[in-house]
C-alpha cells in the first residue's frame, strides 16, 4: 500500500483516531455498566411513611400514583383491584417479580420494593408498590441517575398493570 500524503493522509489519520476513540468509549461504557458504575446509590427515603410512598423529585424521571393528579409529568393511576386484597397482592408480586432484570430489595406485608436494571447500561430504577385498603395498589417508579428516563418508568408501571390484569383473569 502506498503511503498517503497531504489531505488524504490527514483524513485517514482522523478516521483512525475517531475509530479508536469510539472503541475506547464503548469499552468504558460497557465495562462501567458491568461494574455497576451506573447503578447509583439506593435511596434512603423509600417505604411507606404516614400511608404514602416517597414523593417524586422535580426531575421528569419518576412516576407515582400519589403525586398530584394535575402533575401530568409525575402522576400515574394506581393499580385498581376488586375482591380479595391478599389475592390481589400475590398477583401483583407475581407480575412484578416475573419481569426481566428485577431483584427484590424489601418485601413486607402490603409493601414491595424492587430494583430493575436496564439491559445495556445497567442503570437501576427503584419501584415500589403499597397495598391501599381502598382497593388500590399505590405505585412509584423512579430512576436513580439522570434527569430524563424517556418514559421508561411510566412504561414499566403500565407493563406491571397489564401483567396484573392478565393474571387477574
Amino acid at each position: 500500500m502506498a503511503l498517503m500524503s497531504g489531505k488524504e493522509g490527514r483524513v485517514f489519520y482522523l478516521a483512525r483516531i475517531t475509530m479508536i476513540a469510539a472503541l475506547c468509549v464503548a469499552i468504558l461504557v460497557l465495562g462501567g455498566a458491568r461494574m455497576g458504575m451506573f447503578s447509583g446509590m439506593r435511596p434512603d427515603n423509600l417505604g411507606v411513611i404516614a400511608g404514602k410512598l416517597a414523593a417524586c423529585k422535580p426531575t421528569p424521571n419518576c412516576v407515582a400514583s400519589q403525586a398530584d393528579k394535575s402533575d401530568a409529568e409525575h402522576y400515574i393511576a394506581p393499580i385498581a383491584f376488586s375482591g380479595d386484597a391478599t389475592r390481589a397482592w400475590e398477583l401483583l408480586k407475581r407480575a412484578v417479580i416475573g419481569m426481566e432484570r428485577v431483584s427484590v430489595v424489601r418485601e413486607a406485608p402490603g409493601y414491595l420494593h424492587v430494583e430493575q436494571t436496564t439491559r445495556l447500561m445497567g442503570f437501576v430504577d427503584d419501584c415500589e408498590f403499597a397495598l391501599d385498603p381502598a382497593g388500590l395498589i399505590q405505585v412509584r417508579s423512579a430512576s436513580r441517575l439522570g434527569r430524563k428516563d424517556f418514559g421508561v418508568n411510566r412504561a414499566r408501571i403500565e407493563a406491571v398493570r397489564a401483567r396484573f390484569e392478565e393474571l387477574s383473569k
